[in-house]
């Protein structure tokens, strides 16, 4: 037992001089990056929290609630009532001041290790220096307002148990684990120098989970398990080319339809679905037809495609890409590519509305922390097709719904993205009418006077 320890100590000191080291590093090679959490997790409030003179947007209604109190008891929200509460005693009143109350928002697109760094950076650095980065991302993105993430795709398992267990602040993590694509598809990301490919030769970034290649029927269904093992609540696949990987055009198609039906089954068989990366109609039609429930991007799809999901109730999880602001630098064929994908964006939502098609709200922010920050601005593009409360809406009670359908792999048991008894206690207070100003949600260190996720404070301006 003695030797266990000192071997055990030794280890966590090693450790603690490598981490102490790289984020020395991440100070030098990103400069103006924070390095570290600004403050402590939250401890959960001594007494039950009873709110007072709010208006409310509940997730699901188009319009405000006057008149309600609302009483926070441990994670959850324990009373939602009409006029005022019987008694305050034993618990700690705040006076909202006539402000809105709505829900955390959730991000349906989020790459919690590649938000915030470089892709440079991400290429040459050793995966612990990639998640010191991400830790303190991941209190930004929770202070910005979006309590709840679903990752789509990288190694975020550590980083969501680090959050869960009270160790560090950021948001709820649904993680999809490695993206599983083929070979040359979007996010192969190995060096020419590393191929041809053997069934003995894995790449240091397959081994920290930053994707998974599968070529056959057999691979894929390994992939789908691995991540399953390592906790992923729902599985990401790749079926098309994509913007940041130099390589892969966006129209080649990647898995056929039989390799498709592979990974929704093994899915199907831990009790969750399957989302695809899809851009072009070949693409989102063959992941439908192979019974995939959501699509990410489709910014390239056709009217017989919308069609297709709308019959087939296929979710579409795209990003309201507008302009070249809402992507960090890109090598010069990755900027023709993203040009094309801003050039259908307005087609695509257009076509969603037209058939009906349930849409989520998702951001998909990579390699920069300036762009990172415009994750709340994100959705005040979405006035182009929406008004105010059907994009909160989206990004709250929508957007909860779609995590539910990972079902048995599900961490959160209650509700997200809705403010009601029972739910998650996950709220914002918002210093304005969002629904009516969509514009206050892209500034959230001045319009978010409070920030609560699992009935802790992470940012509270008013007094009790």
């Amino acid at each position: 037992m003695q030797f266990a320890n000192r071997r055990i100590s030794a280890d966590l000191s090693r450790r603690g001089f490598v981490t102490g080291l790289a984020a020395s590093m991440l100070s030098l090679v990103l400069p103006g990056l924070s390095n570290a959490q600004t403050t402590q997790p939250p401890a959960p409030p001594a007494k039950p929290v009873l709110f007072t003179n709010f208006r409310l947007f509940d997730g699901k209604s188009s319009t405000l609630r006057d008149g309600l109190y609302m009483v926070v008891e441990g994670d959850s929200i324990s009373q939602l009532g009409r006029g005022q509460p019987a008694s305050s005693d034993g618990k700690t009143l705040i006076d909202c001041n006539g402000k809105v109350m709505m829900p955390g928002m959730i991000d349906m697109h989020w790459h919690a290790l590649l938000a915030a760094v470089p892709v440079q950076v991400i290429l040459q650095s050793d995966i612990a220096f990639v998640h010191l980065a991400a830790s303190a991302e991941a209190e930004r993105t929770l202070l910005r307002g979006f309590t709840t993430i679903r990752d789509a795709g990288g190694p975020s398992f550590a980083l969501k148990q680090a959050i869960d267990s009270g160790m560090i602040s950021g948001p709820r993590i649904y993680p999809s684990g490695a993206m599983i694509t083929t070979t040359g598809g979007h996010g192969d990301f190995r060096a020419l120098s590393e191929m041809p490919r053997t069934s003995s030769q894995v790449t240091q970034m397959e081994r920290d989970g930053g994707f998974a290649i599968a070529d056959t029927e057999d691979e894929i269904r390994l992939r789908v398990r691995e991540q399953f093992i390592q906790g992923a609540t729902q599985i990401k696949l790749v079926g098309s080319g994509g913007v940041s990987t130099p390589r892969s055009p966006l129209d080649m198609l990647t898995f056929t339809e039989k390799q498709l039906r592979a990974a929704v089954e093994t899915a199907a068989d831990w009790g969750t679905y399957v989302l695809s990366h899809a851009y072009t109609p070949e693409a989102v039609q063959r992941s439908v037809t192979a019974g995939v429930q959501c699509i990410e991007h489709g910014h390239l799809m056709d009217d017989k495609t919308a069609a297709l999901m709308a019959k087939n109730g296929t979710w579409l999880s795209t990003q309201p890409f507008v302009n070249e602001d809402d992507v960090g630098p890109l090598a010069p064929q990755s900027r023709e590519k993203f040009l094309e994908v801003i050039a259908g964006t307005d087609r695509a939502f257009k076509l969603a509305r037209k058939h009906g098609i349930k849409v989520a709200f998702g951001t998909d922010l990579i390699f920069s922390q300036t762009v990172a920050a415009g994750q709340g601005r994100m959705l005040t593009h979405m006035k182009r097709w929406y008004s105010g409360a059907e994009a909160l809406t989206m990004a709250t009670g929508t957007n909860g719904q779609l995590l539910a359908l990972s079902g048995h792999r599900n961490p959160y048991p209650r509700k997200l993205g809705v403010l009601e008894e029972g739910a998650y206690a996950d709220l914002l207070l918002v210093d304005g009418n969002p629904l009516e100003n969509l514009d206050l949600i892209a500034n959230p260190e001045q319009n978010l006077r409070i920030v609560m996720k699992d009935g802790k404070f992470y940012k509270n301006t008013l007094k009790a």
